[in-house]
């Protein structure tokens, strides 16, 4: 990376979150992305198996997908076609699960392309599962997958044909704060910047502390996921994502093969995430309870950290009293499907304007995302 000095704004991450937000603020300002890697996302962004659904997460994630899913459906020019492919989503439950199936149920009570399914008729849908193990379903029909390279580098080259500066392999070594705004030393660079934008994702209490910020508490949990062939003969392309209603594991097709993971959640330090034997082990003891399926072995395996808040929601908002400090982590799994909305949303924040109506009228509460909220300690 060359030299820099001077910057409006300084993002720090080029995962989805800073990516997406550099690119926002790029034709408004002077931009520097920094990345500590020698590739944008190589933590958690490219390591995705993402899906678009506006029923999944808490309230406000929902909100910012709804938000959204007019950019996946029409993205700007720059953009690789389509970002959004049909695939569903098959919620699950045994008959011990009905109580969560119920109350799922409830929950998404009027919500578009949602019905409930009886076991045979999930069979139906994914004929590999065990007549014994689906006692009920849930189907969400408008579940999409999301091509997540082609979203990630739309908007690292919008970034910068609106002109923004990107330096690879600038890990942040350390942030002091100053009359005219911060110095930041990555390696043997310094630049100044008058706001920083902390989307660093697992390392987001790091770049705060760095900087003399507070932390929030935020939690990187690694994820496993494992590829496995399926049986001869069976033609998977058009089955739904499978997720067990209690989240204990989903399976989801991938190139004619079957894309597995437990949903572990294990806490763990910020670092280049690798997949637990463990791990592996229960997210096959999982499938084959629920599918017709023998794993003979592992075709591929990998980890990724999906960086948690308290409550789960997004971190979003000034960290300080100056306005310098701009938080956009914590956004757990859902930082994918929710880019394109929380990036508009973010640019406007940081550049003291009104969020969009477009974005707003969908139902986000500023509030719930705010980096003083109460129940980010709790």
């Amino acid at each position: 990376m060359a030299e820099y000095s001077n910057f409006d704004i300084c993002v720090i991450g080029a995962g989805i979150a800073g990516a997406s937000v550099a690119a926002e603020l790029a034709d408004k300002a002077r931009v520097l992305l920094v990345e500590r890697e020698s590739q944008p996302g190589y933590h958690t962004t490219g390591r995705s198996a993402a899906l678009f659904s506006t029923t999944y997460g808490p309230n406000v994630i929902r909100a910012l997908s709804r938000a959204s899913e007019a950019f996946y459906n029409d993205p700007p020019e720059g953009f690789d076609r389509p970002l959004l492919t049909p695939r569903g989503a098959l919620m699950i439950a045994r008959d011990d699960q009905m109580e969560s199936l119920e109350a799922l149920q409830r929950e998404l009570a009027g919500a578009a392309g949602v019905e409930r399914l009886d076991g045979a008729a999930a069979r139906a849908l994914v004929p590999l599962l065990r007549s014994g193990h689906v006692a009920a379903a849930i189907f969400e029909h408008f579940a999409q997958d999301i091509d997540v390279h082609a979203l990630h580098q739309g908007y690292l080259r919008q970034f910068r044909t609106r002109g923004g500066t990107f330096g690879a392999n600038a890990g942040v070594d350390a942030i002091r704060r100053g009359s005219g705004g911060w110095t930041i030393e990555a390696g043997a660079n310094a630049f100044r910047a008058t706001t920083i934008v902390n989307a660093a994702g697992a390392w987001g209490d790091v770049v705060a502390e760095t900087a003399g910020i507070a932390p929030v508490g935020l939690v990187p949990k690694r994820r496993t996921a494992a590829m496995i062939a399926l049986p001869e003969g069976t033609n998977a392309h058009h089955w739904p994502m499978v997720i067990d209603i209690d989240e204990e594991f989903y399976a989801k097709p991938d190139a004619g093969r079957l894309l597995i993971s437990p949903a572990d959640e294990t806490p763990s330090e910020p670092c280049d995430a690798q997949p637990d034997e463990y791990d592996v082990a229960v997210a096959v003891d999982r499938v084959e309870a629920a599918f017709d399926i023998q794993v003979r072995r592992i075709e591929n395996k990998w980890a990724g950290l999906r960086t948690f808040a308290a409550d789960k929601n997004p971190v979003v908002g000034w960290g300080d009293a100056g306005q310098s400090f701009f938080w956009l982590a914590g956004q757990g799994g859902y930082g994918i499907q929710t880019a394109p909305a929380l990036a508009k949303l973010a640019a406007a924040l940081i550049l003291g304007k009104t969020p969009e109506r477009a974005i707003m009228d969908h139902g986000i509460d500023l509030d719930s995302m705010s980096p003083g909220r109460a129940t980010l300690r709790k």
